[in-house]
């Protein structure tokens, strides 16, 4: 299947506004995670999701710039915005990201499409839980905490499969959460969920960007492991934070917003 991964950025974010293009490194954040995204193997192109907003053009020249795809749709109906997007890009497979996760992993994200290209389930992920996602009876449950710390969530599922979503709900949480129905309706879509064995202290790490103090940890990241080693991964990520517990603290405090 041609494999497109859509990337989710605007510029009026609620918490930290224009943050996908605060510089790290002298570089915007989202062209970081562009570089990280376009060394994972499998994928036939890339392509950001962003709004009509005028305030949104920064984001449209940075794709220009660097050779990527990039789509202007609605700016609450995500949703339809992802789905626009991919179909410009003759996508049939999606993996859908989000702008605030510059430290997307490579290898996690083929492993995820190993999952998918397995036929493990129709909606393949690294951050289903048991509470998140109820199985059906006689159906193994997810486990009871994230698999992966937030900002390295991973999810891949057909072009077709979320256009049947745009039939199916007309709810605005599912066309602001682009997989929420994946995952609040698994009798209708196979869910499979992969489980990297990260120690405990790994899973509970917060290594998104939603406000300020996610920013400075994720700068220090960048800061400490990019210029000698550019194509970093996960486990240089955790080495780096079990030598440095202490930079864990800058947002243990940020509360993940829920999607209802």
């Amino acid at each position: 299947m041609r494999t497109i991964a859509t990337i989710e950025a605007r510029m009026r974010s609620t918490r930290l506004p224009g943050k996908v293009l605060l510089p790290i490194l002298g570089r915007p954040m989202l062209e970081l995670m562009i570089e990280r995204l376009d060394r994972v193997r499998g994928l036939d192109g890339i392509v950001i999701a962003t709004s009509e907003d005028p305030s949104c053009q920064p984001i449209a020249e940075l794709a220009a710039r660097l050779g990527v795809g990039c789509h202007r749709g609605s700016e609450d109906d995500v949703l339809t915005r992802v789905l626009e997007a991919a179909r410009t890009m003759r996508a049939e497979r999606i993996v859908q990201t989000t702008g605030d996760c510059p430290l997307v992993d490579p290898a996690t994200v083929e492993a995820v499409l190993a999952l998918h290209d397995q036929g493990r389930g129709d909606f393949c992920a690294n951050m289903l839980t048991r509470e998140l996602a109820p199985l059906p009876p006689g159906q193994e449950p997810f486990p009871a905490r994230r698999s992966y710390p937030v900002g390295l969530d991973v999810r891949v599922f057909r072009l077709a499969d979320l256009e049947e979503v745009a039939r199916l709900s007309a709810d605005p949480v599912d066309h602001e959460h682009v997989s929420n129905y994946f995952w609040e309706h698994p009798a209708r879509f196979r869910l499979a969920n992969l489980d990297g064995g990260l120690p405990e202290w790994a899973r509970e790490l917060r290594l998104t960007v939603d406000t300020n103090d996610d920013f400075s940890l994720i700068s220090r990241i960048f800061e400490e492991l990019y210029p000698a080693k550019p194509d970093f991964s996960l486990a240089d990520v955790l080495d780096f934070l079990a030598r440095r517990p202490e930079l864990a603290d800058l947002n243990r405090h940020v509360v993940q917003k829920g999607v209802r």
